[in-house]
């Protein structure tokens, strides 16, 4: 089975949504959205989560979740902050913005031992995804590049919200499964049987079973020796007075697969996500997991 461990990033406060739209409770008996992850998660067999959360909601958290949870699986938390930053170089004054999930996943050096799953709190990815990324994880890479990574691929209309467009990574796919570009669309909403995003103005048709990436990626522990490296050629080329630029995972492994040091395998599922984007989702993901539990997907009580 392996022992991959989960690692959830949490730090981020739902500015559109407003509050801690990670700890709203959505499940039938108060769950939030990362229980059924972790649920998910544990039956795959990942034998660790680690949270990457802010100090600041450190108390909120282990009262909602963390000291529930540690009766089912190793839990470690790490702490993204604004002013961890490479020796030499200081924070920009008037920088309120987090530097992005590169620099999250970076939070996570010292807690990672072995092959790791990287999701967000607040994203339903349904059991699949978890299941083949361990998988994969678990398998000796047969890749001549020097990281062998895999994400997994969710039908774009599987991942649309009915009360307001999204952004999402559009990947292109060759005939293999490998990934060869991410591409960041923005404004994206349905359209009868197609997808429309706006870019630039101009309308974009996409097919709504298109690959895309929910920031589900597998990750080998070497991985995070690369940010380290790259966090600092980010951080020289951030442009005085911005104070908005932010280090990417998806922009990061574009950049390895361009160069030629990585594969990434897309590993396709065929499961709905779910999330909350916008305030009116949130029935909506109350009603799905209600529906799950009645179809026999989860029980009634997720960890008793």
């Amino acid at each position: 089975m392996g022992n991959n461990i989960l690692v959830i990033m949490a730090a981020g406060m739902g500015s559109r949504f407003g509050g801690i739209k990670q700890l709203e409770p959505v499940g039938p008996s108060g769950e939030i959205i990362m229980d059924y992850s972790i649920f998910d998660a544990i039956k795959s067999g990942y034998k660790k989560v680690v949270f990457i959360i802010r100090k600041d909601l450190e108390k909120d958290f282990k009262e909602v979740i963390g000291d529930r949870l540690a009766k089912h699986i190793e839990v470690e938390y790490v702490f993204q902050e604004l002013d961890n930053l490479p020796e030499g170089f200081t924070l920009p004054e008037g920088r309120t913005k987090p530097w992005g999930t590169g620099q999250a996943i970076m939070s996570c050096i010292g807690a990672i031992d072995a092959p790791f799953t990287v999701i967000n709190a607040d994203d339903y990815y349904g059991k699949e995804g978890f299941r083949i990324i361990n998988q994969f994880l678990n398998q000796p890479s047969k890749s001549d590049k020097k990281y062998h990574f895999c994400m997994a691929g969710f039908s774009l209309g599987n991942t649309l919200s009915e009360n307001g467009t999204v952004t999402r990574g559009v990947c292109s796919v060759n005939k293999a499964g490998v990934l060869e570009k991410v591409t960041e669309t923005h404004e994206i909403r349905q359209a009868g049987d197609k997808a429309i995003a706006t870019e630039d103005g101009k309308d974009l048709e996409l097919s709504l079973d298109c690959p895309v990436s929910m920031n589900m990626w597998g990750f080998t522990p070497d991985f995070l020796d690369e940010l380290q490296g790259r966090f600092v050629t980010f951080l020289e080329n951030v442009k005085e007075g911005d104070l908005k630029a932010e280090f990417l995972l998806p922009q990061i492994v574009d950049d390895l697969i361009k160069e030629g040091k990585a594969e990434v395998s897309v590993l396709n599922t065929s499961d709905k996500w779910f999330g909350v984007t916008y305030k009116e989702d949130k029935q909506v993901v109350v009603d799905s997991f209600r529906k799950l539990v009645d179809e026999g997907q989860y029980p009634e009580r997720l960890f008793d």
